[in-house]
Formats: C-alpha cells, sequence, structure tokens
C-alpha cells in the first residue's frame, strides 16, 4: 500500500478522561504501523499530541497545521516533519483537506465537530471519496450518530448518506476500516443529493 495521509481531528484538551488518551495513543501507534502518516492541527497538547507523539514513535511523518493566532499562544509542536501556518481557521481546514487522504474525528469539542462536518457535505457533494471515520470512545458520538439517524428519516438527506462516514468503537477497528476502503474517485448525480418528489 502507497503511503496515505490520514488527517485527524480531535481534541487539545489535558483534562479529559485517561480513555481518550489511551485511544490516542494507540490509535497513533497503529496507523504507524499500517503506514500512514499523520495530519493533525499541530499542537502540544491534548489528544492532538497523544496521537502525535505515538504516530511518530511508530515511523509516521507527521504534518502539523496551526493558525497564526494560535501558534502565538506557544501550543504548537516542535516534533512535526512539516509545519504549516495559516491565515486563520478556515485555511487552516482547507489546508488539513489539501494534505489528507482520509479523515478520522476522535472525541472533540465545537472545532472537531465543524472539521468533520465539512468534510462529510464535501464528500456529499463528490468533492472527495475520503474514508470518514468516528473514533466512538466511551460512546462519545452516540448521540451524534442519532442525529444523523434522524437527519436522514425526516428527509434532509437522502438514505445512502449514511454510507459517507462510519463509526468505529476501537483504534484498531478504525484501521481496519481504512486499509479496506477503496479510495477511487466517485461521481455524484443530482439525484444522489436531492429529493425532487414532493410527499
Amino acid at each position: 500500500m502507497n503511503k496515505k495521509n490520514i488527517c485527524v481531528f480531535c481534541s487539545s484538551s489535558n483534562t479529559l478522561d485517561k480513555k481518550y488518551y489511551e485511544d490516542a495513543e494507540a490509535l497513533g501507534e497503529l496507523l504507524g504501523q499500517a503506514g500512514f502518516n499523520l495530519v493533525y492541527g499541530g499542537s502540544n497538547v491534548g489528544t492532538m499530541y497523544s496521537i502525535a507523539k505515538s504516530a511518530k514513535q511508530n515511523n509516521a511523518k507527521i504534518y502539523g497545521v496551526m493558525p497564526k493566532k494560535l501558534h502565538s499562544f506557544g501550543v504548537y509542536s516542535e516534533e512535526c516533519d512539516e509545519y504549516y501556518l495559516t491565515d486563520n481557521m478556515r485555511n487552516r481546514k482547507a489546508k488539513l483537506d489539501e494534505l489528507s487522504d482520509g479523515v478520522i474525528a476522535m472525541a472533540g469539542g465545537f472545532g472537531t465537530l465543524d472539521e468533520v462536518a465539512e468534510i462529510i457535505v464535501q464528500k456529499q457533494l463528490g468533492y472527495n471519496n475520503k474514508p470518514i471515520v468516528f473514533l466512538n470512545t466511551n460512546n462519545f458520538f452516540d448521540n451524534l450518530k442519532n442525529f444523523f439517524d434522524n437527519i436522514i428519516s425526516q428527509s434532509f438527506a437522502k438514505n445512502s448518506a449514511d454510507k459517507l462516514y462510519y463509526f468505529a468503537n476501537s483504534p484498531k477497528e478504525v484501521v481496519n476500516y481504512l486499509l479496506g476502503y477503496d479510495y477511487k474517485e466517485i461521481e455524484v448525480t443530482p439525484d444522489d443529493i436531492y429529493t425532487y418528489k414532493i410527499k
């Protein structure tokens, strides 16, 4: 397998339940061992740093991307192989997207939700065919999955929308999904997106 760059959206908090850091370290280890590189927010705190350290220790190349404002706070990691500074958060998301071939969302706050939602919409509209995986540590994403199901059941998205993303219960399941994913380009038709029939 050619090395692929996997972007991980996660938390910058150092005050979480220890299970989140354990899963971040395990995921970083498995990604590196499977031949993936890591793209992430470039921070030296939270599960962001846990996964980056672990991935690097397991031979992954590390790409960090951070807005200049946050970089000025001194929360950046000096262990990245490549580091990119952006003018703002929107540019950061664009650079993370540009560098990555797949996306993992770990438990996180509003930033994580913002980042992964944008990637789902891009895939829904056919701008990419990246694997999008939620690592559901401590059942963190259960309510979000229910919300997604509600979006689909009430026809705010097509029934096929649940194929855009995948919820995994362990780091191993995440990596197995990435390894088995079909990365070929997809074509999206209007019928894949829009519902024309009036109820």
